[in-house]
């Protein structure tokens, strides 16, 4: 989806529009650490159906902030990495966990989920 064709002008929308879908951020956060295969990507968003994944996965790569390799062997295997542009978008991710974390705590509410889990939350 291009942001050209869509008319969108303001940053805000194209940076909602690129990564507001349902688990782009996800997805992004988790390639932060380096390349996933698919399955990867499953386990570390379960609640992501496969066609729901594959249908983000291909939007962000649409939008050239992933890389998507496939290698010619049997099963297929196939990887995916934050592209250039991709990596340019940590400190965002970053500040949009920590802003959701100080949110959750200031309600209450103990942060859970699977993004915790990863060395991306340094700001390194």
């Amino acid at each position: 989806m291009s942001l050209c064709q869509n008319n969108i002008t303001c940053p805000v929308d194209a940076t909602i529009n690129l990564i507001g879908g349902k688990y782009k951020s996800l997805i992004l956060w988790h390639l932060l650490d380096g390349t996933l295969r698919f399955g990867e990507l499953k386990k570390l968003i379960p609640n992501a159906t496969a066609k729901m994944l594959t249908q983000q996965l291909r939007e962000l790569e649409e939008s050239n902030l992933i890389t998507r390799t496939v290698y010619p062997v049997v099963p297929p295997k196939v990887e995916y990495n934050l592209s250039e542009f991709g990596k340019s978008i940590k400190p965002i991710l970053i500040t949009m966990y920590e802003w959701g974390e100080n949110y959750l705590k200031n309600n209450g509410i103990k942060p859970s989920c699977s993004m915790m889990n990863t060395k991306s939350i340094s700001k390194s």
